[in-house]
């Protein structure tokens, strides 16, 4: 899954061979569709916006730079089209809890997901550009240059905003665990 590939995908889409974008869609639902799930928290709603994003990509397919990653270009779509249903929706949706996977006691299990949820709460609880630096970040993993071509800001801007978040992010769970013992 190389720059390259992709770039040669999306020319011979735009030669003809629309079987060329399925193998897009293929490559990058996944990841598209847990961005817009994190953001929205409705499997219906991030299902309709990876839809939206991929017949957006189609749509303007001729507009993508090949010197740049297909991956990138097609997250800030994502990224734009949650923000423009979250305006529309005129809510502040939280954050999915992740998923354990791996084998775990019944009580680990259960503490795991104690965390999960107020790490939930706690992010429903930041304004989006935060909520969004640390999904990109934390949650797919993905490095401070690649989140600033998304998210179109400079890298510094990037670490300052994880910065904030991560401070602000603490304190809120530190807020809701002094609660928790009351």
């Amino acid at each position: 899954m190389t720059k390259d590939s992709d770039a040669i995908l999306v020319a011979e889409c735009l030669d003809g061979q629309t079987e060329a974008f399925g193998a897009l869609v293929a490559r990058y639902e996944k990841p598209i569709y847990n961005v817009a799930f994190r953001m929205v928290r409705s499997r219906e709603d991030a299902r309709d916006l990876t839809q939206a994003v991929f017949l957006k990509a189609y749509e303007k397919l001729e507009s993508f730079n090949p010197k740049y990653k297909f991956f990138s270009w097609i997250y800030r779509m994502t990224v734009n089209e949650t923000i423009n249903f979250l305006q529309r929706r005129r809510q502040n949706v939280p954050v999915e809890e992740y998923h354990i996977t791996h084998d775990e006691t019944p009580e680990s299990d259960y503490n795991n997901r104690q965390i999960a949820e107020d790490i939930d709460d706690a992010l429903t609880h930041l304004q989006f550009d935060y909520r969004m630096v640390i999904v990109l970040r934390h949650f797919q993993d993905l490095p401070y240059t690649e989140i600033s071509r998304i998210l179109q800001i400079p890298e510094k801007t990037v670490k300052s905003r994880l910065f904030s978040a991560r401070r602000l992010l603490g304190q809120l769970l530190a807020e809701e665990s002094q609660e928790s013992r009351r």
